[in-house]
């Protein structure tokens, strides 16, 4: 009987000393905090070669644990609707331990309102597998006039 409720006592403190210390890789709320917005800090080029556009602003960015990684959320704000095909490009090379991404997205066929920020908003995802996520400390989303980034 002492066993017992020494083993559960014992297991109780570990996992209660996980939910406190901030910096504990163990404590799944601790993975990525709130996105912080930026100025754009570096040349980005225009268009690709697929003729995407840069989303003009990068209202929000979250990531999302799964049991084989995370799923990289990000939420654009076009300057008018009917824009479309979005996809968050990775950007390679960089420093070391950064992910970073360009929000890109196709411009409308046809001249569209402006309209409410709802109506225009628009969001891209990306997945990064657990070993690509143990190198990542930080993740930066970009877009023409900001980016987010998200910091372990």
């Amino acid at each position: 009987m002492k066993q017992t409720i020494l083993a559960a006592a014992a297991v109780s403190l570990l996992l209660g000393g996980c939910a406190r210390v901030a910096d504990s890789r163990f404590n799944p709320f601790n993975w990525f905090g709130q996105s912080q917005s930026e100025p754009v800090s570096v040349e980005v080029t225009e268009a690709t070669q697929d003729g995407r556009l840069l989303i003009d602003q990068v209202t929000e960015l979250a990531v999302d644990r799964t049991p084989t990684g995370a799923i990289i959320r990000a939420v654009g704000l076009p300057q008018t609707q009917g824009f479309w095909d979005a996809e968050l490009v990775r950007v390679p090379g960089g420093a070391p331990g950064v992910a970073t991404y360009e929000f890109r997205v196709l411009p409308p066929v046809t001249p569209n309102p402006q309209s409410t920020q709802q109506s225009r908003e628009i969001i891209a995802g990306a997945f990064l597998t657990n070993p690509q996520l143990n190198r990542v400390r930080t993740i930066v989303v970009t877009g023409q006039r900001n980016q987010r980034s998200l910091r372990r």
